[in-house]
């Protein structure tokens, strides 16, 4: 039996609570603003508050039955892990919209529909794009997604605009009122933006152009102490018509400050070039997908 070490309980522990926090967030932005105003969003949750609406079913006991059931569609696709993942989200959303809805079936938070359509789908945006930022999902639509992205590069908004567009449309069957179908659409485009805002935030990448006397001790400690790869490039410098050697350097967001405290400590002279990326596909970053 393999042990795992304190490092990897701990980050375990901080994924579970980021996921968790993700999902609260997503749970109350559909409970406490979308739902008691009529307003749809997309997914699986739309799909679920499809038939509360018609039916009067608990949106968390809909969603999770519909999530078990894609699940198993996605499981020789996406894998064990993936599986055991979203059934228990699945039960995480499930549980958090089984607490929220109750408090605010009566009326929304605020009474201002414009209010609720944007402050619910930009609070649930956030919620889905932690959760997935951490491995986690909301289930159902982001399942569709991931197996789609399995194959190919494609925007999770663009992907799930296109889905959600279709069920947000059926809502106007049930609910009736086109005001309400207006602002759910509304609703729909703040949750996409939010979403790719916050997934491509944390997936920054950053590349580093670093001219230094000491560019051989720089990319060594990059190696040793922060586990990432440095390349040496052959430069001359045109005014000091002398060899130097340039570090060169891709890394994480969460990598950033560090990178640069370390070249501070073993060279307050250094000039730096920062930039971002579009996009980073190797070891370590990004599969590239045809």
């Amino acid at each position: 039996m393999k042990h795992l070490t304190f490092k990897q309980v701990y980050n375990e522990i901080e994924k579970w609570i980021v996921i968790s926090f993700g999902l609260a967030l997503f749970a109350f932005g559909w409970s406490a603003f979308l739902l008691p105003s009529k307003l749809m969003g997309g997914g699986v949750s739309g799909i679920a508050s499809l038939l509360y609406f018609a039916f009067k079913i608990p949106v968390g006991i809909s969603s999770l039955v519909i999530n078990l059931l894609l699940v198993a569609i996605a499981f020789k696709i996406l894998g064990k892990k993936f599986s055991f993942t979203t059934i228990l989200c699945s039960f995480i959303l499930s549980l958090f919209f089984s607490i929220f809805q109750p408090i605010f079936a009566a009326q929304p938070l605020v009474a201002d529909k414009f209010l609720c359509a944007w402050v619910g789908s930009m609070l649930a945006g956030v919620g889905v794009g932690l959760a997935l930022n951490y491995d986690g999902n909301t289930g159902g639509i982001d399942i569709i997604i991931m197996i789609i992205n399995h194959f190919r590069n494609i925007s999770y908004g663009k992907l799930s605009l296109m889905i959600n567009v279709l069920i947000i449309g059926s809502s106007y069957f049930i609910v009736k009122d086109i005001e309400c179908l207006v602002y759910s659409y509304v609703a729909m485009l703040a949750y996409t933006i939010t979403c790719d805002m916050v997934i491509e935030g944390y997936r920054q990448t950053y590349q580093f152009m670093i001219f230094s006397s000491k560019s051989v001790q720089i990319s060594e400690k990059i190696n040793k102490e922060l586990h990432r790869g440095a390349t040496l490039l052959k430069g001359y410098g045109s005014y000091t018509k002398e060899e130097k050697e340039i570090v060169l350097v891709i890394a994480h967001r969460q990598d950033k400050g560090k990178i640069i405290k370390l070249i501070k400590e073993i060279d307050n002279t250094a000039f730096i070039s920062i930039a971002k990326t579009s996009g980073v596909f190797g070891k370590n970053f990004d599969q590239l997908r045809l």
